[in-house]
């Protein structure tokens, strides 16, 4: 196989595969629907790198294999001479529907059996996978209620063949399922609270969330179940003291852009109103009203093994070089920004639809007095990267009120149910470093004296893709988490309008 077809099928498959997943030894490494990627069939090689927010990887290409839906791939890491074994599936979660419907039903009478023997005093009156889409449930979860006496408490537990998000996913449906408990059990018991149920080791994000919970609004109980040794371990998740982040120190952008200043020269004589965006000390990305058609980055050299700068372009998941050869695609798709991506442009232009939620967060970053004149206009950031022991997240917008208090700004273009639940990720990420002084001490807000008192919470959406279960999922958050929430005008692009607040009403009263 010559290292043109090897390029051409890496190609085909990736092109097809968007919401894919790599595999590299067995270990999970990319997801393709995050993941950046650039393929190069020069000097008789075929050379594949991939990279996203927490990863970056560059593999010799071998040889290839197309079986049972994945694309196998023979690979040779940079500097070593033994092939590996890299795989590329066309879906995150490969199973067939019935293999996940039959892994779900015996996962409910497992989970049956061992909450009868870890809870004897309270046997479960029902259990069931069982869809109910208008409220919002389908069958990943396991959903059922616990009684004695006037007592309850609903439970719910996710399978350890579910994909992380799904796990990450569980309190969001646990906390409406304890409302739909308490709804219809009403006028029978008390539901006390909610037993969350996860695969063992994979609980890190959801102890975090718990822990931002209202303790007097229900009783909170996290356990880890070994389905291998049908068993059943309770965590303490009441502590945020056991939250492990990392914030990344504020990037001097001076002396980023002086280090591609002729990659910014080279883009912005083509789209002199690019914005720039200082990603990392190396890399940049150019975009237009939040959509990414251009980075400058630093790379390993695949012949030498130094690192060189590389500016490629593209809006897809592949990226081409920027060289002589690909000068008038580049100017081309610069001109086609320039007529579909503005505010009047035409709204069915796939151009137009793209990435609505970098922006939004590209306009409201411009000017932040638009959500509330309280903020300060100067001291914004955008996508800070705080690591967890779950993953890394991105802040979407990071703020300062003009007296000095932390705003966290969480944005969402579209509706999502899990507004509520990202939103309390990074609050508690940012709380947790503010306490420690790091925002300062790692080159955020200088010369500014932040006060010492809880960060506040905004969540933002259009006032009409607001998810009907956001009210729900915001009165369970633990009274010391000041949120708001505002919905817009639908017509953000042109302009940023609130057309509606919402606080707790704690908060209002006072």
């Amino acid at each position: 196989m010559t290292p043109e077809s090897l390029t051409q099928a890496l190609r085909d498959f990736l092109g097809d595969s968007p919401h894919g997943a790599v595999i590299e030894d067995g270990a999970f490494a990319f997801d393709l629907s995050r993941t950046r990627y650039s393929i190069s069939g020069e000097h008789h090689k075929c050379l594949l790198h991939l990279w996203s927010a927490e990863r970056n990887l560059v593999r010799h290409v071998l040889d290839v294999e197309v079986k049972n839906g994945s694309l196998r791939l023979t690979v040779r890491r940079l500097g070593q001479t033994h092939p590996a074994r890299l795989e590329i599936c066309r879906h995150r979660d490969p199973r067939t529907p019935s293999s996940k419907r039959l892994s779900r039903m015996a996962y409910q009478h497992q989970l049956r059996r061992a909450l009868d023997r870890h809870f004897p005093d309270l046997p479960i009156v029902h259990i069931t996978t069982g869809s109910d889409l208008e409220k919002s449930f389908g069958p990943i979860y396991a959903r059922g209620l616990m009684r004695r006496g006037r007592s309850a408490f609903a439970v719910l537990g996710v399978n350890d063949q579910e994909p992380q998000s799904s796990v990450d996913a569980a309190l969001t449906f646990g906390i409406l399922w304890l409302e739909e408990c308490r709804r219809a059990q009403a006028a029978k018991c008390l539901v006390e609270g909610l037993k969350l149920v996860v695969p063992a080791g994979r609980s890190a994000l959801i102890r975090e969330r718990m822990a931002s919970l209202h303790r007097g609004a229900a009783k909170w109980s996290l356990l880890e179940f070994h389905q291998h040794h049908d068993a059943l371990l309770e965590l303490d998740c009441s502590d945020r003291g056991n939250l492990r982040t990392r914030l990344v120190h504020a990037i001097d952008a001076a002396s980023v852009r002086r280090r591609f200043a002729d990659a910014i020269a080279q883009v912005e004589a083509v789209a002199p109103h690019a914005e720039i965006e200082i990603v990392s000390p190396a890399e940049v990305a150019f975009r237009c009203r939040g959509l990414a058609f251009a980075r400058a980055r630093i790379v390993a050299d695949a012949l030498s093994f130094s690192s060189v700068p590389e500016l490629v372009f593209g809006i897809g998941a592949e990226l081409q070089p920027l060289d002589a050869t690909h000068e008038q695609q580049f100017r081309e798709l610069v001109a086609r920004l320039r007529e579909s991506r503005h505010p009047f442009g035409p709204r069915q232009h796939p151009l137009w639809k793209m990435n609505p939620e970098r922006w939004m967060e590209s306009v409201i970053a411009a000017d932040v007095t638009a959500l509330d004149d309280g903020l300060h206009r100067d001291l914004v950031y955008s996508q800070i990267p705080a690591f967890t022991a779950a993953d890394r997240a991105m802040m979407d917008v990071l703020a300062c009120s003009r007296r000095n208090q932390l705003v966290v700004i969480e944005l969402k273009a579209d509706e999502d149910i899990h507004l509520p639940m990202q939103g309390l990720d990074y609050w508690a990420r940012a709380a947790w470093h503010h306490e420690r002084g790091e925002f300062q001490r790692f080159g955020y807000f200088p010369g500014i004296a932040l006060l010492p008192e809880k960060p506040r919470l905004v969540l933002v959406a259009p006032a009409l893709r607001v998810h009907p279960a956001t009210d729900t999922l915001l009165r369970y958050l633990s009274p010391e988490v000041e949120w708001e929430l505002l919905g817009l005008g639908e017509l953000w692009r042109e302009e940023v309008k609130v057309v509606f607040r919402k606080r707790p009403k704690e908060r209002q009263a006072a």
